[in-house]
C-alpha cells in the first residue's frame, strides 16, 4: 500500500467531507478530521505523509490490526461468491461463524443471535431479558457505556445519556466496584468488592426483585475507565441474579476477542452470564457484525414463541466471512495468547514505570491489551487532572496532551482525565515500546498542570 504524501488529494478529501458528512458525537463546525489514506497492522496514516501507531485500535475493535491479509481474503472470496442473503435463510458461513462463536464463549451460551454491532446487541439482549422474565426494570452501573440507541444509550452511565434519557427505559443505576475512587470508602479490594456487592443487593431489594428483568454489567467497563473488576465481585453478582431470578447480561463488546488476553474477559472471573453480548473484535470492524451469545434456558423460551425482533443484515455474509477468519487467524496465529503476553512483560511494566517517574499519573490498571492511564492534579487527593465531563478550557489539559501523542507520532484512545492504552492485540514488543516511548513525553506535558 503506497504511503506517498498527496496533500492535494488529503485537501479534497477533506472539503467533501466537510461539506457532506454529518459526524456522531460533534459540534460540525469545531471539528477537523484527519483525511485517512491508508492503514496496516498497528499503524494508519494521511495524506500529508504523518504516519501513527495506533493506541486506539480505532474505537478499541481493530483487535487483529489493520487490513490483515487473511480477512481481507476472505472478504473478497465471499464477495465473489454470495454478497448477501436474507437472515431467514440457513448459510454456510453464518453458522460457521455462529459455532465458531459459541465453542469460545463460556458455559452454554449456544445460541448466537446476529446483529450490526454492539448497541443493537445490547438492545435486544435487554429484549430477550425482560420477554424472558416478564419484568420490565433493568439494572446498569453509572461508571459504563452500552451504546448509543433507545435502551443502549439508557443503560449507558456517562454524560453522553444526558442530552437522550427521558427517566422512562425502565433503568436504575447503581455503583460498581472502582477501588481508585471508592463510591464505598473501602481500604482495600476485599472491602470494594463487600461494600459493592451489598450495595447492589439493597438496590435489588429496594427497587423489588419481583420488577427486575435484568442486570447489565461489561465484564470490563471500558470506556468509563477500563475497571478491572475485584476478585470475587462478578461472581458475587451472578449469586444475586440466581437468588432473585434476575438475567445476568454481560457486555462483552469492548472486552471480548482478545481484547484482554484471553477470549473473552468472562474467562478471567470464572463466570458465565446467562447473556452475552459482543461486536467489535469478533472481526475487527471489518465489516460491522455484532451479536447475542444465549444460553439454553434463554433459548428455550422462543422454541415455540416467535421472537419479536430481528434486522435486515443480521448474520451478513461479508461479516459473518469476516468473522471467521477473524477467529481462525487469531487462533492459528495466538493472538489472544500475544494480548497476554504483551500486556503483562511490556505494557504493563511499561506503564507502570512511566507512572513511577511521572507526578500526572494517579493509577494504571489493565489486562491484556487493554490498559487505562488516570491523570491527576495531585497524588495525594486523586484531584482528576480534568473535572468529570469537562468541556472546552477546562478540558485544555487533556487537550494539550492528546496534542503531544499526536506529534509524537501516537494516536491515542483519550476520555475525560485517562489515556487508554489499546493498541491492537498483534502488536509486538517494538510497536509497544515505541508507543511507551511517545506517551513518556506526551506526560511531560500533561506533568506541567500538576498541582
Amino acid at each position: 500500500m503506497s504511503t506517498q504524501p498527496d496533500p492535494s488529494l488529503g485537501a479534497a478529501v477533506k472539503a467533501a467531507d466537510r461539506a457532506h458528512v454529518f459526524h456522531s458525537w460533534s459540534a460540525q463546525t469545531l471539528i477537523e478530521p484527519v483525511a485517512v489514506a491508508g492503514a496496516e497492522g498497528s499503524y494508519f496514516w494521511d495524506h500529508d505523509g504523518n504516519r501513527y501507531l495506533d493506541f486506539s485500535s480505532q474505537l478499541v475493535n481493530t483487535n487483529i490490526g489493520h487490513q490483515h491479509p487473511k480477512v481481507v481474503a476472505a472478504i473478497q472470496e465471499q464477495a465473489g461468491r454470495l454478497c448477501t442473503i436474507a437472515p431467514g435463510f440457513a448459510v454456510d458461513v453464518r453458522s460457521e461463524a455462529a459455532r465458531l462463536i459459541a465453542e469460545r464463549t463460556p458455559g452454554d451460551l449456544d445460541k448466537i443471535f446476529f446483529t450490526n454491532g454492539g448497541a443493537e446487541a445490547v438492545e435486544n439482549a435487554v429484549r430477550m431479558a425482560r420477554l424472558h422474565t416478564g419484568r420490565p426494570k433493568v439494572l446498569s452501573a453509572y461508571r459504563s457505556y452500552h451504546g448509543a440507541t433507545a435502551a443502549a444509550i439508557n443503560l449507558t452511565g456517562d454524560p453522553r445519556r444526558w442530552p437522550s434519557d427521558t427517566a422512562s427505559a425502565g433503568v436504575v443505576r447503581f455503583w460498581g466496584p472502582f477501588p481508585y475512587r471508592s463510591p464505598f470508602h473501602a481500604a482495600s479490594e476485599e472491602q470494594e468488592c463487600e461494600r459493592a456487592l451489598r450495595h447492589l443487593e439493597d438496590t435489588v431489594v429496594f427497587e423489588g426483585p419481583g420488577t427486575i428483568a435484568a442486570i447489565v454489567l461489561e465484564t470490563v467497563p471500558g470506556t468509563a475507565g477500563i475497571l478491572v473488576p475485584p476478585p470475587g465481585y462478578l461472581a458475587g453478582v451472578r449469586a444475586i441474579c440466581d437468588r432473585y431470578g434476575i438475567v445476568f447480561v454481560l457486555d462483552e463488546v469492548m472486552s471480548g476477542f482478545g481484547r484482554t488476553g484471553r477470549w473473552f474477559a468472562a474467562d478471567h472471573f470464572g463466570v458465565t452470564p446467562d447473556l452475552l453480548t459482543f461486536a467489535k473484535g469478533v472481526n475487527s470492524g471489518y465489516v460491522p457484525l455484532g451479536g447475542v451469545a444465549i444460553s439454553g434456558e434463554i433459548a428455550a423460551t422462543f422454541d415455540e414463541r416467535p421472537y419479536p425482533g430481528g434486522l435486515t443484515y443480521s448474520g451478513h455474509p461479508l461479516a459473518c466471512a469476516s468473522a471467521v477468519a477473524t477467529i481462525n487467524a487469531m487462533a492459528e496465529e495466538g493472538i489472544v495468547e500475544n494480548a497476554a503476553r504483551i500486556g503483562a512483560d511490556v505494557l504493563g511494566p511499561g506503564l507502570r514505570e512511566l507512572a513511577g517517574r511521572h507526578p500526572s499519573v494517579g493509577e494504571v490498571r489493565g489486562l491484556g491489551a487493554f490498559w487505562a492511564v488516570e491523570l491527576v492534579r495531585d497524588r495525594a487527593t486523586r484531584e482528576p487532572l480534568v473535572p468529570y465531563a469537562a468541556t472546552g478550557e477546562a478540558a485544555a489539559p487533556m487537550g494539550a496532551f492528546t496534542a503531544a501523542c499526536r506529534e509524537a507520532g501516537l494516536w491515542p484512545f483519550v476520555n475525560m482525565n485517562r489515556t487508554h492504552v489499546v493498541p491492537p492485540c498483534t502488536i509486538t514488543e517494538a510497536e509497544a515500546k515505541e508507543g511507551l516511548a511517545a506517551l513518556d513525553q506526551a506526560l511531560t506535558v500533561a506533568d506541567a498542570y500538576v498541582s
